[in-house]
Parts: C-alpha cells; sequence; structure tokens
C-alpha cells in the first residue's frame, strides 16, 4: 500500500522549535489566552484534562497532562474529560488521525477543543514569496505550510467523529516593519519552514529581498509598514455520549409552524399538475 506524501519534516520541525525564543511567542500565548476565554463559557470543571503542544512551558495547565504533538499521540483510550489541541495541528501530517486519536481519549460526553492555524494565515507574505520567486527563478518552491479552510477543517470533526462540532475563526494581524521582520520572527516563533518538500540548498538572498519589496508595494499601510494575517481557527467538539442533545426525526413535529407565525398556511402546487400560463 502507498503511503500518502509527509507534509512535515519532523526532524526539522524539532529543530526549529528548540531554536524558538520566549520573547517571540505572542500567538502561543494569544492562542492559550482564547482556550482560556471559551473554557470559561463552558459551565463544567474538568477534573483530567489533557494538553497536546509542541511548546510545553507556555502550555502547562493545571493538573494537565502534557502530550508531544506526535504522529501517535501519548493518550490513553477514556481517560480524559478535556482534551486541548494547541496550536500545533497545522504540521500534522494526519490531521484527522489525529482528531480521533483526540476523540478515543475522551471520556463520554468529555470536551475537545483545538486552535490551530487557518487558510488565510500568513496569505500576504505566500503571495509575495510567490510573486518574488516566479520573477526570479521561473517557479515555485514550498516555502509557507499550507493550512486548513475553515469550512473544511469543521468537516474533519465530523469525520474524526465527534458530536456538536463546531469551527469558528480569530482572526489576528500583527504589523511589521518589512517582511524581512515578519520571516525573522516566524524562526523566533519556531514556525519556520519545516515542509518535508521544501529545497534543501539555501534561497538566494535576492529572493527575500524582491519578496520584501513586492510585499510592501502590494499590502503597505500609510504609515510604511506592513500588515500580517494570523487565522487562528477554533475547533470544538465533544465525544458522544446518550445525554447530549440530538435532533428530532422529521416528521416528529407536535406543532404546526404557521401556528407558531401566526399565519395562513400555502399548500405548495403539487408538480404532477401542468400549470397553465
Amino acid at each position: 500500500m502507498t503511503q500518502p506524501p509527509r507534509l512535515t519534516d519532523r526532524t526539522a520541525l524539532t529543530r526549529n522549535r528548540a531554536r524558538s525564543r520566549g520573547d517571540a511567542m505572542f500567538l502561543q500565548h494569544a492562542a492559550r489566552d482564547e482556550v482560556q476565554e471559551r473554557l470559561e463559557l463552558v459551565n463544567r470543571t474538568f477534573t483530567a484534562p489533557a494538553v497536546v503542544t509542541g511548546f510545553p512551558e507556555i502550555w502547562a495547565w493545571p493538573g494537565a497532562k502534557i502530550v508531544d504533538d506526535d504522529e501517535v499521540l501519548d493518550l490513553e483510550q477514556g481517560t480524559h474529560d478535556l482534551v486541548i489541541h494547541a496550536l500545533c495541528l497545522h504540521w500534522a501530517n494526519d490531521p484527522v488521525g489525529q482528531l480521533v486519536q483526540c476523540r478515543r481519549a475522551l471520556r463520554p460526553d468529555g470536551l475537545f477543543l483545538a486552535v490551530l492555524f487557518g487558510g488565510r494565515t500568513l496569505h500576504e507574505l505566500r503571495a509575495s514569496l510567490a510573486e518574488a520567486e516566479t520573477r526570479l527563478a521561473g517557479g515555485l518552491s514550498p516555502r509557507v505550510a499550507p493550512m486548513g479552510e475553515i469550512r473544511d477543517l469543521g468537516a474533519l470533526l465530523q469525520r474524526a467523529g465527534f458530536a456538536l462540532p463546531v469551527a469558528d475563526a480569530a482572526p489576528l494581524t500583527a504589523t511589521y516593519e518589512t517582511a524581512l521582520h515578519l520571516m525573522h520572527e516566524l524562526r523566533a516563533m519556531g514556525e519556520g519552514n519545516a515542509l518535508a518538500g521544501r529545497h534543501r540548498r539555501f534561497a538566494p538572498r535576492a529572493l527575500f529581498a524582491e519578496a520584501a519589496r513586492v510585499y510592501a508595494e502590494t499590502y503597505g499601510t500609510p504609515d510604511g509598514r506592513i500588515p500580517a494575517t494570523f487565522e487562528m481557527i477554533v475547533l470544538t467538539g465533544w465525544a458522544p455520549d446518550d445525554s447530549q442533545p440530538k435532533p428530532l426525526r422529521p416528521g416528529s413535529a407536535a406543532a404546526r409552524l404557521a401556528d407558531a407565525l401566526n399565519t395562513d398556511e400555502a399548500p405548495l402546487p403539487d408538480p404532477a399538475r401542468p400549470r397553465r400560463d
């Protein structure tokens, strides 16, 4: 059986994360704050949480088991009432597999909450690099990881077997002096290029200078800075349980909609009867 191509070079990802700096980790902290706010809205006390993360020093959660975001997660089946996947699912070679492992680790009616980067993330940088490389080299190479659209990510929750799935976005925009400053900070975040299909030779310096010029020309703000979009997608789902609300069967309504709206009900035309125009 042929294995699907791998998105991420895990060795490179680990190396990039080891070079990260604490003063550049504002996105991880923003994601943690977002998760905390979501949990405060849930009227429940969680006693056996687990957090899947590549940055355990940031995501240390009271009483939580910290789990590396490996291909196979160190999670036991039916052990946790809360599993948080903390801003690392966009690097997964098998995102559906990650979700399935998290669902199996949950007790019935346990909560899964993930935050990850969505498809609009760094779209300005992606477009600028593509235009610059096409001009200079006549082709493209993988430099920014592909990221899922919110509709597709919500469908992944259903594929993984979660009940009551919800996907919504928490966008964030940061500004930088130049695109070169943005790329430098991405490396300091541990979010540098770890794509398995990346070119292994060093890129010509002219490429990044041209990309910075294109970026400023296309997206620059009146004050001379450049914006960078980070689309954080929040996925929420529950391990199935009989206590959860379920949709009614078609035809099981006990009251007429026309009565509720206090209006007259007009019958639909019979499709089998020919029209008279």
